[in-house]
């Protein structure tokens, strides 16, 4: 089997100075490729040039760019310029992460929304993906997305956790879905088992969401309690069991969906 791990916040400080062993580990583990997440225009500085040093074939890792709503309100005038330099780089495969968060707040809405607004242009113009984040403002989001949605070529919600009726309404609006080790959570993520089977073959993509959201069902868990994409084959165990399919047949069209989605080469 061959895995694709669409989610991966390698630039996080618990990762530093092990990101060589932990692709290394992942790869392993058969996870042949990674999407790093870039979350702020530093940050997706820092996860290109990491795709640069531990990938020099270009065949494994790849990055998004963008300015999750935490950052919004570093949102500037400048800030569409460097974004618009790094997603001319090869590597830079999808804008994002990108979104709204109207659980934490950390920025005013009004400037979750224009930023995000300003992304979702600018993915439009140049006909790259999208990699949505979404907490509590799935209503809100539709509402936002709905206006870019006919000129982009993709948007996924990554880290889905929501409801039915937010499902189906990306779904609707021919959105991809991301699903995390959340699956895995016996406390808050079991209103997901009967959902994942409604996410139709080549909507579903997984990840790691790594250092993040390890998931509770590993056995046995690692001492420092951090997530690794080479963790990944569980969430695609849990999931595959609640869709009723073998791991085979899920890993293959969720690695091959996220290979067309960011536009990704074939590795062997």
């Amino acid at each position: 089997m061959q895995l694709i791990d669409i989610g991966v916040n390698l630039t996080n400080s618990s990762f530093h100075d092990q990101q060589a062993a932990v692709v290394e580990r992942a790869v392993q583990a058969g996870v042949v490729q990674m999407v790093l997440t870039g979350t702020s225009l530093d940050v997706s500085e820092q996860a290109l040039e990491l795709c640069q040093q531990l990938d020099a074939d270009g065949q494994r890792l790849f990055s998004t760019a963008g300015v999750h709503p935490h950052d919004a309100s570093h949102w500037n005038g400048d800030s569409e310029r460097q974004l618009r330099q790094l997603l001319a780089q090869p590597r830079v495969k999808a804008v994002g992460e990108c979104g709204l968060d109207f659980n934490r707040d950390f920025s005013p809405r009004p400037l979750q929304e224009k930023a995000l607004e300003a992304q979702l242009m600018l993915a439009a113009e140049l006909g790259l993906p999208v990699f949505l984040h979404e907490r509590d403002a799935s209503e809100r989001l539709l509402t936002i997305v709905k206006a870019f949605r006919d000129h982009l070529p993709a948007a996924v919600v990554h880290c889905f956790t929501g409801e039915r009726d937010a499902l189906f309404a990306y779904l609707d609006m021919d959105l991809h879905i991301g699903i995390t080790g959340w699956i895995c959570d016996e406390r808050r993520g079991t209103h997901l088992h009967p959902l994942v089977g409604n996410i139709p073959q080549g909507r579903l993509m997984l990840e790691s969401d790594a250092p993040y959201l390890l998931p509770r069902s590993l056995r046995p868990k690692p001492k420092n309690g951090r997530n690794e994409p080479a963790y990944l084959p569980e969430v695609l165990h849990e999931v595959a069991r609640h869709r009723g399919e073998t791991a085979e047949h899920l890993a293959a069209h969720t690695s091959a969906c996220a290979r067309a989605f960011f536009g990704l080469p074939v590795v062997s």
